[in-house]
């Protein structure tokens, strides 16, 4: 069961690692500050085979701003 749940855990590491690198890549720097479009997160999470909420916690913790959302919850 441990070895299970160690399994599990280093999995959602690299995916967490690869989310961050994809978002980071994908983010461009506007003004100084760094943003990644709507769509882009969208396509990130179905790459990563994530759930586009994970593609903005990143967001978040990296203080990158979403542009263009496609709900208009961002301008």
């Amino acid at each position: 069961m441990v070895k299970e749940w160690y399994a599990k855990k280093q999995e959602e590491m690299g995916k967490e690692e690869d989310l961050i690198k994809a978002t980071a890549e994908r983010a461009e720097e506007v003004d100084g500050k760094k943003q990644l479009s709507c769509s882009e997160a969208f396509e990130i999470a179905r790459g990563l085979g994530v759930e586009v909420r994970e593609v903005g916690r990143i967001c978040n913790r990296e203080k990158i701003r979403i542009r263009n959302c496609q709900l208009g919850c961002f301008k």
